[in-house]
C-alpha cells in the first residue's frame, strides 16, 4: 500500500474535522496512524494533527482529494516536475519514462491517476489530468513530466493473484512442472472470466495452427472463451490454408506428407480471400467453412491481424501500417483481464507492453526462453507453461 502523510489545522473536535477525515479513511479501506496532535488551549485556537495515511494508490488518491476539502495539506509531497516539448515528437532530455505498473502523478498537491498507462511511454499533463502518450505524439508545447519527484508507481500483480484461484502465478518458468495440472489451472481461470464477464484475449503464432492446435481454439471460441484474437498474417492465413486444402505450408494434416506443390497453397488461399473481398465476405459467400477465423466470423470475436517485414499477401484485413496497427491492438486489447500467448514471442512482447501488470498474463511456449524475453523486457506479471501449444489448447479445450 501507499502511505501519504496528512496535516489537518482547525477546530478538529468542535466542527469534527478529525472524525470526518477518518471516516472518509475507513470508507476507503485505508489505515491511518496519528503521529501527533497539538490541542489549542483556548476555545477559539486551532488544533494541529499530523496523520500517516495507508491505503493501495487509487483509493488513496481519493482519500487525499477529500482530505483537502477538508483543508488537509501534505507537508512531504512534493508536485511532479513539467517541462514543455520543444518540438513535434520531441521531449525533454529528463522525461520521465513509463513501466506497467498503475501509476500516480501529484498534480498541486492531489494524486492524479495517469490515463490510458503503457510502458516506455510519456507522461502529459492538461490541468489536473494526466496521460500517457507514445513519443512520436508530443506536440509542440505540451507539458510533459520530468524527473521523478512527484511520481508514485504501484505493482497490482500480488493483489490480481490474491483474487483468483491463479496461486503458480508467483512461480518461475521451468519445464520440470505438472504440465496437465497447470493447464487446468488455466481453464479454471477462464471459467472464472466468463462468469464474471470479464474478457480473454487470445494472441496466437502460426505453430497453433501447424501443430493442430485449430480444431481445439474453434472449439474454445464455440464455448465462449475468447473475446479477442490477436495474430499476425501468417496464423490467419494458414488457418484459411488449412480450412480451403487441408494443409498448412503444403504439409496434408491427415497424412502428415508434403504434397506435391502443396508449397504454393497458403498464396492460394490468400486468392481465395481476396477474390472473395475479405475474411468476412469469404465466411458470408460459404468460401470459409471451418477454422479459427471462421468461428470468429461466427460468433462475433473480433480479430486484429498485424502485419510485418515477411508476409505473403497478406490478407485484406491486415493492417501493415506499424503505427495504426499498434493502435488497433493497443484499442482492442485494453479491456482484457486475461491475455493468453500463444507461440507468438514477437506479437506476445509487443502486446506485453500494452499491458499494465494487473493483466493476468499467461505465455505459453515450448521454448522457455520466450516468456523470459517477455519478463526481461517489462511484463513482469507474466507467467509461462513450457509445453506446445497444441497439447495446451487441447488440454485447455478438454477442460472448459
Amino acid at each position: 500500500m501507499a502511505v501519504e502523510k496528512i496535516k489537518l489545522s482547525g477546530h478538529l473536535i468542535d466542527a469534527g474535522l478529525l472524525t470526518k477525515l477518518l471516516d472518509i479513511v475507513d470508507e476507503h479501506g485505508g489505515e491511518f496512524s496519528i503521529e501527533h496532535v497539538q490541542i489549542g488551549k483556548k476555545k477559539e485556537d486551532y488544533s494541529d494533527v499530523f496523520l500517516s495515511i495507508s491505503a493501495d494508490g487509487e483509493n488513496l488518491a481519493k482519500i487525499t482529494k477529500a482530505a483537502r476539502a477538508l483543508g488537509a495539506t501534505f507537508p512531504l509531497s512534493s508536485p511532479a516536475h513539467l517541462s514543455p516539448a520543444t518540438a513535434d515528437k520531441v521531449a525533454p532530455d529528463d522525461f520521465y519514462s513509463t513501466t506497467n505498473l498503475k501509476t500516480f502523478l501529484n498534480i498541486e498537491g492531489e494524486w492524479v491517476a495517469v490515463q490510458d498507462l503503457c510502458m516506455d511511454k510519456l507522461i502529459v499533463v492538461r490541468g489536473r489530468e494526466a496521460f500517457c502518450k507514445k513519443q512520436n505524439e508530443v506536440k509542440k508545447g505540451e507539458m510533459v513530466v520530468v524527473g521523478t519527484q512527484g511520481i508514485r508507481a504501484e505493482s497490482q500483480t500480488s493483489s490480481v493473484s490474491q483474487k483468483s484461484d491463479f496461486s503458480f502465478m508467483e512461480s518461475d518458468v521451468s519445464s520440470e512442472k505438472d504440465t496437465e495440472l497447470e493447464i487446468k489451472k488455466v481453464a479454471s481461470l477462464l471459467k472464472e472470466m466468463k462468469n464474471k464477464k470479464e474478457k480473454t484475449a487470445f494472441i496466437i503464432g502460426p505453430v497453433a495452427v501447424h501443430t493442430g492446435g485449430v480444431r481445439h481454439l474453434s472449439s474454445i471460441i464455440r464455448k465462449g472463451y475468447c473475446d479477442l484474437i490477436l495474430a499476425g498474417n501468417a496464423a490467419a492465413v494458414h488457418d484459411i490454408e488449412l480450412a480451403l486444402f487441408g494443409t498448412t505450408l503444403g504439409m496434408c494434416h491427415k497424412s502428415g506428407q508434403f504434397l506435391q506443390q502443396g508449397n504454393s497453397n497458403h498464396l492460394r488461399a490468400i486468392n481465395a480471400i481476396n477474390r472473395a473481398g475479405s475474411i468476412k465476405k469469404a465466411y458470408e459467400s460459404g468460401v470459409l467453412k471451418s477454422g479459427i477465423f471462421y468461428e470468429c466470423e461466427k460468433k462475433g470475436v473480433p480479430y486484429v491481424l498485424a502485419g510485418s517485414l515477411r508476409d505473403d499477401g497478406p490478407l485484406p484485413e491486415v493492417i501493415s501500417d506499424m503505427r495504426a496497427a499498434q493502435k488497433k491492438y493497443f484499442e482492442a486489447v485494453r479491456s482484457k483481464k486475461l491475455v493468453l500467448m500463444l507461440a507468438s514471442t514477437l506479437h506476445s512482447i509487443g502486446v506485453g507492453n500494452m499491458l499494465t501488470d494487473s493483466t493476468i498474463t499467461v505465455c505459453v511456449d515450448i521454448n522457455p526462453a520466450a516468456v523470459v524475453k517477455l519478463k526481461d523486457r517489462g511484463s513482469a506479471q507474466a507467467i509461462g507453461i513450457v509445453t506446445d501449444v497444441s497439447l495446451f489448447l487441447k488440454v485447455l479445450d478438454e477442460n472448459l
